[in-house]
């Protein structure tokens, strides 16, 4: 069992704004529970990838640790080698460090306990409060009863505990096949909570744990080895989602069977709060699994996948999440999330970090007439005003320019404040331009458009200060670069599609949530400095981040999100 010695709080102030669980562990160390000391834990299962959901969990477990002056173990819990691999148990641990946490010298398997675990099971069947059951797993959940009826006793509830242990060591001889037999605890059939009534304890598989190879043929069922865990690795705090409340019982029950008379001096305390639910999200592991297998998406860390591995491809901060978990809080009650709080606080961090250039996503050439053909000037432009000590950098401006097809209407309706016949339009960080005619394809699309500048209205010269009501982003066309720009949005269509019940899950994806644009055009600065993973404001349109897919000859980005709320805006409607 680990020591640590945790100061406790020893006044109100520094509890004020405490949630629910900061003020029960807050609580617990002023008392004095087992011996002052803090030690949390994170048990994620290593059978997929982490996503947002368990940011929230990561964030209590080490979040109150770190608070409190604690300790948090990560403990893989590895228990069923059917579904687990090391791909998993690498990627949970690189979600974490990205978050911003480190269990240290802290890391554990519930495989590290399976002796332990085992000699349990066999203590308890010696005790005459575990048996092998024969039966199916269908048979079982039959006389399991309702929460309003008992449930019946199974026929071989009252083997004698000699029988039990011989059939439980040949179960984990491997003499048995799968499912034919499983140890359940010994309890109360009538119990009112469902759990008590013999909880499978063990059950056969013989498939190799990566792990521990072939040593087990009888594995622990979650509900047996957790609160055991907890307690083998002197674990105080055992924070877990509302899920796990009528399991609780349970959890006590075992731990107080294996500690016996020392439960006075040590006990792991289960804290329950609400898990992370999100609109227009699935957080189903099952389901997630499912878009990976079935190629729907194109990865685990496929951008529009809400796993901490997705978020980061997309251009979500670990600041982000954070951020937008403390806003929504802990409670004890479930609730559904706006996944446009979610946005915000992207928008929010990016804001405030992210390096503003330009980029045209549907470009359409600008001929100034009026401006030298050889002539070139490397104009300052600011890369963040948010920030005072950011700074600029330069962007060339040249005769022929590119901006986006959809800022130029030759037959405008009212308030289109963008580049029009006879109209001005400011070029941001540039002159002030006005159009003087366009020229057209056979079919009528507008292939380029002819323009004059007035050579004052660069910033710092006479004419700088004109009031013009259209500002424009652009790149020089002489200059920019190619760019892959991948336009993501929504997974899912539907306000809660884990609501729905009529159709499929995969009925409700959103067919828009990607859109690929292989010509866009990005300014020089911005392709000579881009790395992977860097985020950038794109003028005027929204918050992209650096795919891993780039290469040294086109860059590829993701977008974060949108300047504003577009979804929000359509609903209105």
């Amino acid at each position: 069992m680990a020591e640590n010695n945790v100061e406790n709080p020893q006044n109100d102030e520094k509890k004020a704004g405490l949630n629910f669980v900061q003020q029960l562990v807050a609580d617990d160390l002023k008392a004095g529970k087992n011996g002052g000391r803090l030690n949390t834990r994170f048990p994620p299962e290593p059978n997929g990838y982490l996503h947002i959901g368990h940011a929230k969990a990561i964030c209590m477990d080490f979040g109150v640790a770190e608070m409190f002056g604690g300790t948090t173990n990560l403990r893989f819990d590895d228990t069923n080698p059917v579904k687990e691999d090391t791909e998993y148990e690498q990627a949970i641990m690189r979600d974490i460090h990205w978050l911003g946490y480190d269990w240290g010298d802290r890391l554990y398997y519930a495989s590290d306990y399976f002796p332990k675990l085992f000699d349990f099971a066999i203590d308890l069947i010696k005790r005459g409060l575990a048996y092998v059951d024969d039966q199916s797993a269908e048979q079982i959940a039959a006389q399991k009863g309702t929460p309003t009826t008992p449930g019946q006793n199974s026929p071989y509830r009252d083997r004698t505990p000699e029988e039990n242990l011989d059939l439980f060591l040949r179960m984990n001889k491997g003499e048995f096949p799968e499912g034919s037999r499983v140890l359940r605890a010994k309890i109360d059939m009538a119990s009112d909570n469902m759990h008590f009534r013999d909880p499978i304890m063990y059950r056969i598989i013989l498939k190799p744990h990566w792990r521990t190879g072939d040593k087990w043929k009888v594995y622990p069922m979650y509900d047996f080895a957790h609160g055991q865990s907890d307690y083998f690795e002197g674990v105080t705090h055992s924070i877990c989602t509302l899920e796990f409340v009528p399991h609780r019982p349970l959890y006590d029950y075992f731990v107080r069977l294996l500690a016996g008379d020392t439960v006075d001096q040590y006990c792991p305390r289960q804290i329950e709060f609400n898990r992370l639910n999100l609109t227009y999200t699935v957080m189903s592991k099952r389901k997630l699994r499912q878009l990976v297998e079935e190629h729907t998406v194109s990865g685990w860390d496929d951008p529009r996948m809400p796993t901490l591995c997705g978020l980061r491809r997309r251009g979500y901060t670990p600041q982000s999440i954070k951020n937008f978990i403390n806003d929504i809080g802990y409670t004890k009650y479930e609730a559904l999330n706006d996944i446009s709080l979610l946005e915000h606080a992207i928008r929010d961090d990016l804001n405030r970090n992210a390096t503003r250039v330009c980029a045209v996503l549907n470009p359409v050439k600008v001929v100034i007439t009026n401006y030298p053909d050889d002539k070139v000037e490397l104009l300052d432009m600011d890369n963040n005003p948010e920030q005072e000590n950011a700074g600029t950098h330069k962007m060339p401006f040249s005769r022929e320019l590119y901006i986006e097809r959809d800022d130029f209407m030759e037959n405008p309706p009212k308030k289109f404040f963008r580049l029009t016949p006879g109209k001005e339009v400011r070029l941001k960080g540039g002159y002030i331009i006005m159009c003087t005619g366009c020229t057209k394809d056979a079919q009528g699309n507008v292939t380029e458009i002819q323009c004059t500048y007035d050579p004052d209205t660069l910033s710092g010269m006479p004419g700088a200060n004109r009031k013009v009501k259209g500002t424009l982003h652009w790149v020089s066309a002489r200059h920019c670069h190619d760019a892959e720009v991948r336009l993501y949005d929504r997974l899912f269509a539907v306000e809660n599609p884990g609501a729905e019940t009529e159709r499929d899950f995969r009925e409700l994806l959103n067919p828009d949530s990607l859109k690929v644009i292989d010509n866009a055009k990005i300014e020089p600065w911005l392709a000579d400095n881009a790395k992977v993973e860097d985020k950038f404001q794109f003028q005027r349109i929204g918050y992209f981040c650096v795919d891993p897919d780039s290469t040294p000859e086109k860059l590829v980005f993701n977008r974060t999100i949108g300047l504003k709320d577009s979804w929000a805006k359509a609903q209105k409607k």
